[in-house]
């Protein structure tokens, strides 16, 4: 059992972007971090395995500084994310959206998930229910640092993309969405 498995059995709420109950824990969006009493490391509530002893502490000033300080360059990568818009004025950042997005790709088959890169907060959802839930692998995270992106493996199209919406279902932000392409 994970940290945030077992607040969320008590009430306590620890916010996630990353995290679906149907998916093995990645702890990418680090928004769920918490403070482990008597070490230095914030560490992320979905995948940290409880054990003997251990103690757990779930509001503070650091953890408060250190989700803003996440939600706003989650705001800044996706201005129009309602799910972060909503976070955000729950951790009282104020944010006044007026960018405006445009599809930039198409995915393959009769249903093809449309991306829109601006929303992406690159936490991988979309990535691994792809790779563990339908084992198509018509996605993958590439590049590095301000690069960094969700698209098929090594460039190619997204040729073993079955159109399941899979990826739309689980996409926090709605950067991925499921409409026919005729």
């Amino acid at each position: 059992m994970t940290v945030l498995d077992a607040a969320r059995q008590i009430g306590i709420k620890i916010p996630t972007l990353c995290h679906n109950d149907y998916l093995k824990p990645y702890g990418g969006c680090r928004l769920c971090l918490v403070e482990q009493v008597g070490r230095p490391v914030l560490a992320p509530a979905c995948t940290t395995v409880i054990s003997p002893g251990l103690e757990i502490n779930t509001e503070s000033e650091r953890i408060t500084a250190s989700r803003k300080f996440i939600l706003e360059l989650l705001l800044s990568r996706s201005p129009n994310s309602e799910k972060i818009q909503k976070l955000a004025k729950e951790h009282g950042i104020e944010y006044d959206n007026a960018d405006s997005l445009d599809v930039i790709g198409k995915y393959l088959l009769h249903r093809a998930p449309k991306r829109r890169e601006t929303d992406c907060i690159l936490c991988g959802l979309c990535v691994r229910a792809c790779q563990e839930v339908t084992e198509r692998h018509a996605l993958s995270i590439s590049e590095r640092g301000i690069s960094r992106n969700v698209k098929p493996p090594f460039g190619k199209s997204a040729e073993s993309c079955i159109g399941c919406g899979a990826c739309a279902y689980v996409c926090p932000t709605k950067t991925i969405t499921v409409e026919e392409v005729s």
